[in-house]
């Protein structure tokens, strides 16, 4: 039986699916279908999607869709109240602010710090867990590239289907690097990967130490793992999980703060407010089998290896979204959702059948056929 919410979405408009994918394939003039930021001299913005019957209307003034199509990204247009407006397409970091969202999203300044220093390199085999939104699963798809695999995982099925929406939103159709599942991590991993053929493992999740030992099953020797956290007790008992299972080097863990500057002739100085706290990052790289961690020179606090407490999202004042506002985001997601949409396929062995698909397969993720870029189906 068909879900009332996938029901009610099947008869929403699809955009059509862009031939060439990502801002690779939104160059040159704008046209219908474009996603069009409108930036105002007093730094506001308003993000559209270019339609035939569009209107566009705010404080600084107003003006018809077909007026903006054929004109050059990096326009300048003069409203009828003679207000200035730039016409630019918007960039990922500006797509996410922007993008309809059931879950936290990981800002640019976390997502650019897991995919350089996580080194997720072109062709890379990367497992995620804890999709959100897909706001990071969109940095990860570029980084591997279409030779590449992500295999997304996401417990809750409205969040998995918000992300696979908005991630098809921006890329203009669905990845070939990307699979996305639904179910519990270790599930997950224990039904869907062979143990060390994950190169990279991305972890974005309330508890991220009750899945080390999946982590290590899945990771090659060498292979890199980098956790998002967002209080200072998730980073140490992180930590010292990572530490206590002797699986992995030593973790090292940092945040990131960005503080823009006011440049105006010789008044430079800084802005008074800052992007400051979001989250922890924590890494640490697979050990080899049967190797050991180097002795600390130190030895642990006391306390440090406490294993007591379950924990909820509230215990940490995580916000969390009310049905109401994830059913809204998921269809205001899925109208903007390509007729080349991702399948959201459930994680855990035996699923499958249930949902009325093949029954699972345990695949490796290095046995990935790589598309042939000169194919035909390239």
């Amino acid at each position: 039986m068909t879900p009332p919410a996938a029901a009610a979405s099947a008869s929403l408009p699809r955009h059509p699916t862009q031939e060439v994918l990502d801002q690779a394939g939104r160059r040159g003039p704008f046209h219908y279908g474009d996603r069009v930021q409108v930036t105002d001299s007093k730094g506001r913005q308003h993000t559209f999607v270019l339609d035939p019957r569009g209107y566009f209307q705010s404080v600084r003034g107003s003006f018809h869709h077909r007026e903006v199509v054929g004109l050059e990204e990096g326009s300048v247009i003069v409203t009828a109240t003679g207000h200035e407006l730039l016409l630019l397409r918007p960039l990922l970091a500006d797509y996410v602010l922007s993008m309809p969202r059931g879950a936290q999203v990981v800002y640019a300044k976390d997502a650019a710090q897991v995919v350089a220093l996580g080194d997720i390199f072109p062709g890379a085999r990367v497992l995620e867990a804890g999709v959100g939104s897909g706001a990071l699963t969109m940095s990860l798809l570029r980084a591997v590239g279409p030779q590449g695999h992500v295999l997304s995982v996401e417990r809750r099925e409205d969040f998995a289907a918000i992300a696979a929406s908005n991630v098809d939103s921006w890329f203009g159709g669905h990845h070939p690097a990307w699979e996305l599942r639904t179910g519990d991590f270790a599930d997950v991993v224990a039904a869907h990967v062979t143990p060390a053929t994950a190169d990279r493992v991305v972890l974005d999740m309330l508890a991220p130490w009750e899945n080390t030992e999946a982590v290590a099953t899945a990771l090659v020797p060498g292979g890199v793992l980098v956790t998002y956290v967002a209080t200072v007790t998730q980073l140490s008992r992180t930590v010292e999980a990572l530490r206590h299972s002797g699986l992995f080097t030593e973790p090292v863990s940092w945040e990131s703060m960005v503080r823009t500057w006011n440049v105006d002739g010789l008044a430079v100085r800084p802005d008074h407010r800052m992007v400051a706290h979001t989250g922890f990052l924590v890494s640490a790289r697979r050990l080899a089998a049967g190797s050991r961690p180097l002795t600390r020179k130190r030895p642990p606090a006391r306390g440090a290896y406490d294993e007591g407490g379950y924990w909820v999202a509230q215990d940490i004042g995580e916000r969390t979204s009310t049905d109401k506002k994830v059913r809204r985001v998921l269809r205001d997601a899925r109208a903007r959702q390509p007729l080349d949409a991702t399948p959201v396929q459930p994680g855990a062995a035996g699923d499958d059948d249930v949902h009325g698909a093949e029954p699972p397969s345990r695949h490796c993720l290095s046995s990935r056929p790589v598309p042939d870029p000169h194919g035909a189906g390239a």
